[in-house]
């Protein structure tokens, strides 16, 4: 298995979402979307080891404002443009991983729309194509894109990303 400390970070995850869980009206923070993010998180991964999924260059539609989270955590904010290595992001929010780590921009396969950037707090693979950096004021982490089954990983009803003119992080 490419990833061996995956696996081991889906009960990790399933502890973090029960504990993130609470009431206060952002539908992220309840016990089913937690869970959903928490499988869906495991299914990106799983997608991410079929190297059929990768993308070589930034996804169209990448610059500017966009959402992205840790898994575990709820939607943030990443800043992201061009650089001249690739693209440069910026993450705004709780959880960002020091080392190991990598994120993703994922791609809805179906319309090849860019839905948002998602973080992962295990080692990345060292001879993926990376698209470029993500940074928090601590550590950097390697960035790749790929295209993803969306509606097997979104839901109107637990979107993995919140719009973000509704995100609070």
């Amino acid at each position: 298995m490419p990833f061996p400390r995956c696996r081991a970070l889906g009960a990790g995850l399933f502890a973090l979402a029960a504990a993130a869980c609470g009431d206060d009206g952002n539908p992220e923070n309840d016990m089913r979307c937690g869970l959903q993010a928490m499988a869906s998180g495991n299914r990106v991964l799983d997608q991410f080891q079929a190297a059929t999924t990768l993308m070589a260059a930034p996804p169209t539609g990448m610059m500017g404002t966009v959402p992205a989270r840790v898994v575990g955590h709820g939607t943030a904010t990443a800043l992201v443009a061009e650089g001249p290595e690739g693209i440069v992001a910026g993450y705004e929010g709780a959880g960002f991983p020091l080392q190991p780590g990598f994120a993703v921009a994922i791609v809805d396969d179906s319309t090849e729309a860019f839905r948002g950037i998602l973080i992962f707090e295990t080692d990345g693979p060292a001879d993926y194509p990376q698209i470029g950096t993500l940074s928090s004021a601590e550590s950097t982490l390697p960035l790749y894109a790929m295209r993803a089954p969306w509606s097997q990983i979104s839901t109107s009803e637990c979107p993995l990303f919140r719009n973000l003119a509704d995100a609070t992080n």
